[in-house]
């Protein structure tokens, strides 16, 4: 039996409108996590997709955040904005959660915590966008969290090449085991 089967469960991190953009001029970027999603499905391992967004007037950000301070003063990324909703190729199902973060790790004010304890989830497969920052930061907190943590290396990206090749080389295996979205499927 493989070890993803039972209490397992894949995260689908911003893989939102206006985070994808940035990476519209490769027409196959999104093929791992459209793999991997479809992977999990076959396999009875929930998806789960995550998402940053905001309420309107922006009151969970704050002037010293260098990272989302300037989005009170242009505008959008609030929860109904297009720009974060869950692109298309990755359509959630019914069943399949949209968690909504204010901050860069999954868990950071979103209810992904309380969803995987109702669910009995001890183990994450993360795979997301941007390597550098959603995964990193909930690579450590899932760590921190004790979670039994696998990334899928190619289902990950950043603008930064060598960013990604240092993380998903050198600092993640610390914490979590690195797979590709093949070894994934082949171990399922």
């Amino acid at each position: 039996m493989s070890k993803f089967s039972k209490n397992a469960a894949l995260l689908v991190m911003d893989l939102q409108n206006g985070i994808v953009s940035r990476y519209g001029d490769k027409q196959d970027v999104l093929l791992p996590f459209q793999k991997a999603v479809e992977a999990a499905r076959q396999h009875n391992i929930p998806v789960i997709f995550v998402r940053v967004a905001f309420s309107e007037g922006y009151p969970e950000n704050n002037s010293r955040n260098k990272m989302f301070s300037a989005l009170s003063n242009l505008g959008g990324m609030t929860v109904i904005d297009p720009g974060t909703q869950i692109h298309e190729s990755l359509k959630p199902q019914p069943n399949e959660p949209v968690v909504t973060k204010f901050r860069v790790s999954a868990f950071a004010g979103s209810n992904l915590e309380v969803i995987l304890r109702s669910k009995q989830i001890d183990t994450l497969i993360l795979s997301g966008i941007a390597t550098s920052g959603v995964v990193l930061s909930t690579v450590r907190e899932a760590a921190d969290k004790d979670y039994s943590i696998t990334v899928l290396s190619d289902a990950c990206l950043d603008a930064d090449p060598e960013v990604h090749r240092v993380l998903t080389e050198k600092v993640f295996p610390r914490q979590a085991d690195v797979l590709t979205v093949a070894d994934l499927i082949e171990s399922l």
